[in-house]
C-alpha cells in the first residue's frame, strides 16, 4: 500500500471541531429562526456547510443535536457555574442571561415546542435544567437557614413560582427589557414571599 492511499483513508482521523462548532452554530441559529420542527437535519447541514453523513456522525438524530447546540450557545457549564453564594447573585446571573434577547427567543423556542416535540425540552432539562434547578434548590435552601426567607416557605413551590415568574416574563415582556429591570421584577416576585436580602456591607 503507497502513502498516498493510506493518506486517503485515514480511518482514524480526529473529528474537525470546526465542523462541530460550525454544526452547532447553524442547528441553533435555525431554531432561533424557524423553530424545532422546521430546522431539520438537512436545512442544518446545508447552513454549516457539511454533509448530512457529517452530521449525522457526530449527532444520533436531530433531538440530541438541538439540545448540544442549546448547551453550546450557553457555553461549558462547571459545576461551579451552577451555584451562587447568595440570591442576589442568583438573580444577577438570571437577569444577565435573560437580558440578551437570542438567549429569551431560544428559551421560547424550546418551551413552545412541547406539544411536538416533548422529547426536546425533557433532554435539555435532564442534561442542563436539572443541575441548574440543584444549584437554584440548594441556593433558596441557605437563604432560608440564614433568615432571608421565611422559615415555613416550602422551597419546592417558591422554586417553581420563580419558573413560572421567567416564562411569564418571556412572554409578556418585550426581548429589549435591561438587565436591571429584570432583576427587579424577579427580586419583587421573591418578596411577595417574603424574601429579606441580607444588608450591604460597611
Amino acid at each position: 500500500m503507497s502513502e498516498g492511499t493510506a493518506t486517503q483513508r485515514r480511518p482514524g482521523r480526529p473529528r474537525s471541531q470546526e465542523a462541530d462548532a460550525a454544526i452547532l452554530r447553524a442547528a441553533v441559529d435555525l431554531l432561533v429562526e424557524r423553530g424545532a420542527g422546521e430546522a431539520s437535519i438537512e436545512q442544518i447541514a446545508q447552513r454549516a456547510g457539511v454533509t448530512r453523513a457529517t452530521v449525522y456522525r457526530r449527532f444520533r438524530d436531530k433531538t440530541q443535536l438541538l439540545v448540544q447546540a442549546v448547551e453550546a450557545e450557553n457555553g461549558a457549564q462547571s459545576e461551579s457555574a451552577l451555584t451562587w453564594p447568595n440570591v442576589d447573585r442568583m438573580l444577577d446571573d438570571w437577569a444577565g442571561y435573560l437580558g440578551h434577547s437570542r438567549h429569551r427567543r431560544i428559551l421560547r423556542r424550546l418551551y413552545g415546542a412541547l406539544d411536538d416535540f416533548p422529547e426536546l425540552l425533557a433532554a435539555y432539562h435532564e442534561s442542563y435544567g436539572r443541575r441548574r434547578a440543584e444549584g437554584v434548590r440548594d441556593t433558596l435552601h441557605r437563604a432560608r437557614e440564614a433568615g432571608h426567607l421565611p422559615a415555613d416557605v416550602d422551597i419546592d413551590f417558591l422554586q417553581q413560582l420563580l419558573s413560572g415568574a421567567v416564562l411569564h416574563h418571556l412572554g409578556a415582556y418585550p426581548d429589549t427589557t435591561g438587565a436591571d429591570e429584570i432583576r427587579e421584577y424577579l427580586a419583587t416576585a421573591l418578596r411577595q414571599v417574603g424574601y429579606r436580602p441580607a444588608p450591604p456591607g460597611p
